[in-house]
């Protein structure tokens, strides 16, 4: 069976879900890229180095954002998302990371393979050669889609 996800389930996929993708285009190419990621209900936020994600999404902050939930192949949800991008500076920047540095955390606790102390420090080092863009997408419109086997 198939269908459409109702707002409070697209919600619970973008609060659990740590990993979606960006769409965007420019310049005639559209790109598709994974990334991590923290909703509040509002925003996605995120971070990257710079590069071609950032610089496209610069020249035309519409994109898509999606994000999969699947147990298997005949039981998943998908939540699409249309949104601009808004690059953060300066304390809002700084406060949207904490908020992304946390959410990480909680859907990780117990997960060794993450560190999110270095990842902090990483963010917080001016010396770095490349610097980081912390970012966040105005959800506009959202949408979700299913497919669940009945026994």
């Amino acid at each position: 069976m198939t269908g459409s996800l109702v707002n409070a389930e697209i919600d619970q996929i973008l609060n659990h879900e740590r990993l979606g993708r960006i769409g965007c285009y420019a310049d005639g190419k559209v790109y598709v890229v994974p990334t991590t990621f923290a909703y509040d209900g509002k925003y996605i936020y995120g971070h990257s180095r710079e590069g071609l994600k950032i610089e496209m999404m610069r020249k035309n902050p519409n994109i898509c954002f999606e994000v999969d939930a699947m147990e298997d192949m005949a039981n998943w949800r998908s939540v699409i998302v249309q949104g601009v991008y808004q690059e953060l500076m300066g304390p809002s920047g700084e406060e949207a990371l904490e908020f992304f540095m946390k959410k990480l955390e909680m859907n990780t606790a117990g997960d060794k393979s993450i560190s999110s102390h270095g990842m902090v420090q990483f963010h917080h080092d001016e010396q770095s050669i490349v610097k980081t863009v912390v970012y966040r997408i105005l959800v506009l419109e959202k949408s979700g889609r299913y497919e669940k086997t009945l026994y």
